[in-house]
């Protein structure tokens, strides 16, 4: 919907209640472009271009039920108001214009129809149905149904009473739209079917529903249809499904008014067994995935809590910060499975992991007498899970970088205002580079040191894991290579993320 409200707050004056409900409009007018064998335009009026009027299309639908009249994209043309006569008559008269000869400008003969889209009292936009009729033939039950309950939208859209109000109807899946196509049921004001298609009834009798269901009221043969009733006496749009003995059906009750009364009801019904079963299979799946990712962090845990009665037990200095590095490294990878096991889908919102593991590392290795701002800036949003692992563990090791070496007691640089040092993790994200810089205001490298010579293990680590697992780019920034940069060292990592 966001072409559509771009050019509507470029082109016209609308309010946001007239954009909302052409909005909801184009949510659902494929049931009238499917009821009507038509392609449907959307045109607002526009002064285009040095003050000449003329009409702007701002949405186009093709049905499923006939062949399109348009093979091209029609929205943001615009045309003078000449070339589309029946919209410029729908907004002066404020009714249904029809056309009475076909048009064959486009070489097929077109019938047009422009219906004026009221809202609260006025015009603010025209809808045309055009139908090639060139295959026109004697029309079936189906298609005379389907062109009777078309007209009566056509007339609520006119009046302002379609589409409801978006409130009525919940947000639908697209794999659980209904289409005209799946099976209609016509039914009067009181629920008695007037008409039901061969797939409406295909669909009643999965679930053990065998009687004709013409003429029936809903109740001889929904089993479960008070609140489609109940929409229809209210007024109101209705979505539920009903299950029995595993089938699983859709139904979708549309009131059809006239002057504000039910007239009579449009029933869609849609067989969604397999789509449900489909989704239970996931579900059960991504409980499963997300059992084994809280599995293997409890695991890395129990890894890292017994490194750490190791580490309590040697003597050797230099073991026993071997040990609690190998702590900090496990506890980076039991972060990512740790989020991966709360979060319904294979990828993680790595800004929590970075500031997870400041905190982790703040909590470690920080030392009281060196006061240091532990800092993350930017969004690095949701990462695929292959992609988090190893830049978790990569961040772990230049922000333990940092903090072990960049603020020396005996030469630290401080803030001379609040007497801080500074550890900044920094995200840009774009739509196929993750950019990370891990910078500080720390002493810095000594002059003319490479990262080379200067590589201790977990820079050997990071580098390691940026380009063999991650195919990126490590290096050192010079000072003042970047203005997001602090002024001591930082480490500059580039992810490719397609």
């Amino acid at each position: 919907m966001s072409q559509l409200r771009d050019l509507l707050e470029v082109h016209t004056d609308l309010d946001d209640g007239a954009v909302a409900h052409l909005e909801a409009l184009l949510r659902d007018w494929q049931i009238l472009s499917d009821l009507s064998f038509a392609d449907l335009l959307l045109f607002v009026p526009v002064e285009w271009p040095q003050g000449v009027p003329a009409f702007l299309c701002v949405g186009q639908m093709r049905p499923y039920t006939a062949a399109t009249v348009y093979q091209e994209d029609l929205v943001g043309e615009v045309f003078p108001r000449a070339n589309r006569s029946l919209v410029a008559r729908a907004f002066a008269e404020e009714r249904v214009i029809r056309d009475a000869d076909p048009d064959w400008s486009t070489g097929v003969p077109v019938r047009e129809e422009a219906v004026p889209v009221g809202y609260r009292g006025q015009i603010i936009a025209v809808v045309t149905r055009e139908s090639n009729v060139s295959m026109a033939r004697s029309p079936s039950q189906l298609e005379l149904t389907y062109l009777q309950t078309a007209g009566e939208l056509a007339v609520m859209l006119a009046d302002g009473a379609f589409p409801f109000e978006a409130g009525d109807v919940a947000e639908t899946p697209p794999s659980l739209t209904t289409r005209v196509g799946d099976g209609i049921i016509r039914v009067d004001a009181k629920g008695f079917s007037i008409y039901v298609s061969p797939n409406a009834i295909s669909s009643y009798r999965r679930l053990g529903r065998l009687q004709d269901a013409n003429g029936q009221h809903l109740s001889d043969f929904d089993p479960d249809c008070e609140g489609l009733l109940d929409g229809l006496a209210e007024a109101e749009p209705v979505e539920a499904e009903v299950e029995r003995d595993g089938t699983v059906v859709l139904r979708r009750m549309i009131p059809l008014l006239r002057d504000g009364t039910v007239v009579a009801g449009l029933l869609i019904v849609r067989e969604v067994t397999d789509l449900r079963r489909h989704e239970r299979a996931l579900r059960v799946k991504d409980a499963t995935i997300r059992e084994i990712h809280h599995r293997v962090k409890n695991n890395l845990q129990t890894v890292a809590s017994l490194l750490r009665l190791q580490a309590r037990r040697v003597r050797n200095e230099e073991a026993r910060l071997a040990l609690s590095e190998s702590v900090r490294r496990i506890s980076s990878i039991a972060l990512v499975h740790e989020m991966l096991s709360e979060e319904s889908q294979q990828r993680v919102d790595f800004d929590k992991v970075a500031s997870r593991i400041l905190a982790m590392l703040g909590d470690g290795l920080l030392n009281p007498e060196v006061p240091i701002d532990l800092a993350v800036r930017g969004a690095a949003g949701d990462l695929p899970a292959e992609v988090a692992t190893p830049l978790a563990l990569i961040v772990t090791e230049l922000l333990q970088n940092s903090l072990e070496h960049a603020f020396p007691p005996d030469r630290v640089r401080l803030d001379v205002g609040n007497g801080t040092g500074h550890v900044q993790v920094r995200f840009d994200r774009a739509p196929s580079t993750l950019r990370v810089l891990v910078t500080d205001d720390g002493v810095g490298l000594p002059e003319g040191q490479s990262i080379d010579l200067v590589a201790n293990l977990g820079l050997q680590i990071a580098r390691t894991l940026a380009e063999s697992e991650l195919g990126g780019t490590f290096c050192i920034l010079r000072p003042g290579a970047s203005a997001l940069a602090l002024p001591g060292t930082t480490f500059e990592l580039v992810v490719p993320l397609s």
